[in-house]
């Protein structure tokens, strides 16, 4: 699960660069008078803004799931031991085949 919240917080750390990246664009575009620049600095800041919900949206339910998971695995440890034994079992066989 540590290995799943550092890739999850090295895409998070990305993206806030690319919204700053693009927030930075959008500034340094503010003073432009050409109507398709600011055709497309609108475009880029609506995008931009309906990118933040839903990333906001996606972070919200990707940490409603990840406690959903801990509950189950904590209320009924050994459904999930089997479980992933029965996993790995299918995979080695399926890997094994050829």
């Amino acid at each position: 699960m540590a290995a799943k919240r550092l890739t999850t917080d090295a895409m998070a750390d990305e993206l806030r660069e690319i919204a700053r990246h693009a927030g930075a664009l959008l500034d340094a575009t503010a003073e432009e008078a050409d109507e398709r620049v600011q055709n497309a600095r609108e475009n880029l800041r609506k995008r931009l803004d309906a990118a933040k919900n839903q990333y906001a949206e996606l972070d919200d339910l990707l940490d409603e799931k990840l406690q959903a998971a801990d509950r189950l695995i904590h209320d009924k440890p050994y459904h999930a031991v089997g479980g992933s034994f029965l996993i790995g079992l299918v995979l080695g066989w399926l890997m094994s085949r050829k």
